[in-house]
């Protein structure tokens, strides 16, 4: 197995193929301060927001209640 990966390597560097190709990013650096200062400003935000609140189950009066005017409401659109 040794000898495979070995001759692999020999291989891709005779051929002038390197093994992963460098990767140069072109961000300047102004560009890098102005992403940081983003990330910042969004988890910032994040944190400062108040927790979701949960939804609390509906009463049987309250879905029979939202059962109906949805029905009613459909009615009214298919004429």
């Amino acid at each position: 197995m040794m000898r495979l990966v070995l001759a692999l390597l020999l291989a891709f560097s005779a051929a002038g193929v390197p093994a992963q190709p460098a990767k140069k990013s072109q961000m300047s650096d102004k560009e890098r301060q102005r992403m940081r200062e983003d990330m910042r400003d969004a988890y910032r935000d994040r944190q400062q927001r108040p927790p979701q609140q949960k939804m609390r189950q509906m009463s049987p009066e309250e879905r029979g209640q939202l059962r109906r005017d949805i029905e009613d409401a459909n009615r009214s659109l298919k004429r």
